[in-house]
């Protein structure tokens, strides 16, 4: 053996150089409880990490479901509006004066703006009744479609992206 100098040498108790093996069964008990307590603090700490990672995508989830309900409704305040230009349309002459192109510039305007947050209108005229997409207020009689069709559009039902923003109110054939 080769020693660098001014190297202590180590020394058991006895003067050998070997380790102790500890002997104690007190402190092998001992050893052992520790090593439960850690399993069982390591699976605490498991088991609050998941709790955290549950309750941050909750409250991403309840977030997100917020923010689109708060959307739904001004999106259903801008459906009025368009509703009240619509109406304003259908009493405009085909005169063109700046009144009436403006009117028209402005609602094909809301369209757009609509449009581009997946807002589409349904289709009812012609289509038969469908009481998910319509919300019939009444009968007429006619023959221009087929008996349980729809005969007249009272208002235009819209969807958004694959939900039913609002139904048609419609009048159904007899």
């Amino acid at each position: 053996m080769h020693l660098k100098p001014n190297t202590p040498i180590r020394r058991g108790v006895n003067g050998s150089n070997k380790k102790r093996k500890n002997r104690d069964p007190r402190r092998a008990i001992g050893n052992r409880t520790a090593q439960e307590e850690v399993a069982r603090e390591h699976d605490m700490y498991l088991r609050a990490l998941a709790d955290y990672e549950n309750y941050r995508r909750r409250v991403e989830r309840e977030r997100a479901t917020a923010a689109r309900s708060g959307k739904r409704e001004i999106l259903l305040s801008l459906l009025e509006v368009l509703d009240g230009f619509d109406r304003a349309l259908q009493h405009i002459s085909d005169d063109p004066s700046s009144v009436s192109d403006g009117v028209q510039a402005l609602h094909r305007k809301l369209l757009g703006l609509l449009k581009e947050q997946g807002v589409t209108p349904l289709n009812s005229l012609g289509e038969p009744f469908n009481p998910e997409l319509h919300d019939a207020i009444g009968s007429v009689q006619s023959e221009e479609v087929e008996p349980g069709a729809v005969a007249e559009e009272v208002q235009r039902g819209y969807r958004w992206g694959d939900d039913l923003l609002r139904p048609a109110r419609v009048r159904v054939a007899l």
